[in-house]
C-alpha cells in the first residue's frame, strides 16, 4: 500500500509574499494549487518561476495557446507528474474546446488528431525531454518546416520550463489537483 503523506511535506501557512497569487488560484479553481505549498518555502523563486510562465503564455507568443498546453501535457505525461497532468490536461480541453485531444496525447505517434505541425513539435517536445536530449537532424529539418527560429527557442524554453516543474513537482510527490477528469497517468 502507497504512503499518501508526501516525503517533503507541504506548507500549511504561505508566506505573506504569496498570499496574492494564492488568492488569485483560491479564486479561479477553488483552493490554493499544491504546488504553491512546497515552493512556497522560496518565495523569491516563486515569483520568478512565476514571472517566467506568465511571459511564455502572453498573448504575443510565437507559439498558440492551444500548442503550448499540448506540449505541457506531453512533458508532464513523460515526467509522470500528476499535478502537471491534471491542470495540462485542463488547460488543453479549454483551449482545445474537448477531451478528444487531451485523451490523444499519450499516444499521439498514432493519433489522426494532431496536425503536422503538432507532430513535430511533439516529437521535439520528447526529444528534448530525454535524458540527455536526443535532438537529431531529422527532428531540426522537420522543426524548421513548421516554425522560426524565434519560436523554436520559445518552445526551448517552454519545453525546460516544463520539465523543471514536472521533475520538481514529481519527485516530490506533489498530487494531483483533481481538475480535470484524466485520471491517472499513461505510459510514456
Amino acid at each position: 500500500m502507497k504512503n499518501d503523506a508526501p516525503w517533503v511535506a507541504p506548507l500549511q501557512q504561505l508566506p505573506v509574499s504569496l498570499k496574492p497569487i494564492a488568492a488569485m488560484q483560491q479564486k479561479h479553481y477553488g483552493a490554493v494549487l499544491n504546488p504553491t505549498r512546497w515552493w512556497g518555502r522560496m518565495p523569491r523563486l516563486f515569483w520568478l518561476v512565476a514571472l517566467f510562465v506568465g511571459f511564455l503564455e502572453r498573448r504575443r507568443s510565437p507559439l498558440a495557446p492551444e500548442l503550448r498546453a499540448l506540449l505541457m501535457t506531453r512533458i508532464s505525461q513523460v515526467c509522470h507528474c500528476d499535478f502537471c497532468i491534471d491542470t495540462n490536461s485542463l488547460r488543453l480541453a479549454e483551449r482545445s474546446g474537448a477531451m478528444e485531444k487531451v485523451l490523444a496525447v499519450a499516444s499521439w505517434r498514432d493519433s489522426t488528431l494532431f496536425t503536422a505541425q503538432e507532430r513535430a513539435a511533439l516529437a521535439y517536445a520528447d526529444a528534448v525531454t530525454a535524458t540527455p536530449p536526443q535532438v537529431d537532424e531529422a527532428l531540426k529539418a522537420e522543426l524548421s518546416a513548421h516554425f522560426n527560429a524565434d519560436a523554436i527557442s520559445e518552445m526551448t524554453a517552454l519545453i525546460a520550463f516544463q520539465n523543471l516543474s514536472a521533475r520538481f513537482n514529481a519527485a516530490l510527490e506533489i498530487p494531483s489537483q483533481g481538475l480535470c477528469q484524466r485520471a491517472g497517468h499513461p505510459d510514456a
